[in-house]
């Protein structure tokens, strides 16, 4: 794989992760965003996990950040466990986004 590809699949996993602090954020009541509310709720509000539960499924998307974030490092650097990682955190991700849909 050439450098600059390297370069471009690293920042958009990077931008990835990123993203998933707007769910941490929420989830973890440490901010707001406009277009993203809190909500103690999931699979379209038919599973209410309380505010516990709500906190770590906000911990769950932090996990999911840093996930894409050391997959991206591990993919620069040349080490060749990024991609165990990118597939777990990946599948990760996609759990997270199917119980929350709507807001995915």
């Amino acid at each position: 794989m050439s450098k600059m590809l390297l370069i471009i699949v690293s920042a958009v996993l990077i931008l990835h992760g990123l993203v998933h602090l707007m769910g941490m954020t929420v989830y973890l009541k440490l901010g707001t965003l406009e277009a993203f509310s809190y909500k103690t709720t999931l699979l379209n509000g038919r599973w209410d996990l309380g505010e516990t539960g709500i906190a770590v499924f906000g911990a769950l998307w932090a996990v999911a950040a840093g996930g894409f974030l050391i997959a991206a490092v591990a993919l620069l650097a040349g080490w060749s466990w990024w991609q165990p990682v990118l597939v777990g955190v990946t599948l990760t991700s996609l759990a997270l986004t199917a119980l929350d849909w709507n807001i995915a």
